[in-house]
């Protein structure tokens, strides 16, 4: 992938994007650029596996689909990968999940990266419609439920160590910092 990033000028198309294939590095496309941040750690997908256990059975109850690390196509030439995606019944062997189908998006915060799910992600998920967002700290496991408002998201839940998130929309769900992070 090196090469083949670094040779290129001038801005992405979705379909240089996605020939880019799967990589050790998380690649997203922003605005025809590509975000290109390291792999996660351990904990950060120890947190995802575990949240995504939770979101699982909850999304399976309600008829809808608990996605990882999947391409989200927001509009053309922005399709960030977030850590978990609750979506309705999608073709699984498509390369872009439409923002249309995405009923709540998670972000597990990454220390070296903490604007991006904090300011840009909030934003171009608001934008594109995106009922549901979740952030959850990666050292406490405290977590943000916001709720998209017109084009922004408004906070509607924090909860933290010795606190219980309990969702009802778009799955009902109680989640513990402490049954996500040690």
């Amino acid at each position: 992938m090196t090469a083949a990033v670094f040779d290129h000028e001038g801005p992405w198309t979705e379909e240089e994007f996605l020939a880019l294939g799967e990589t050790q590095d998380r690649v997203e496309l922003f605005d025809w650029s590509l975000h290109v941040t390291p792999g996660p750690t351990p904990r950060h997908q120890r947190i995802s596996r575990k949240l995504g256990n939770i979101l699982e059975r909850a999304a399976e109850a309600a008829n809808l689909e608990l996605l990882e690390a999947v391409n989200v196509r927001l509009r053309p030439g922005r399709i960030p990968i977030p850590d978990l995606v609750v979506t309705t019944a999608i073709d699984l062997d498509q390369p872009n999940i439409e923002s249309a189908d995405v009923r709540l998006v998670c972000e597990i915060i990454s220390p070296s990266n903490a604007s991006t799910d904090k300011v840009l992600k909030m934003h171009y998920y608001a934008a594109a419609g995106i009922e549901w967002y979740l952030l959850v700290e990666q050292g406490t496991g405290a977590m943000r439920l916001y709720q998209r408002q017109g084009g922004h998201y408004v906070e509607r839940a924090t909860t933290k160590r010795g606190e219980v998130l309990e969702l009802t929309e778009p799955v009902r769900a109680t989640i513990r910092p402490e049954d996500l992070v040690p």
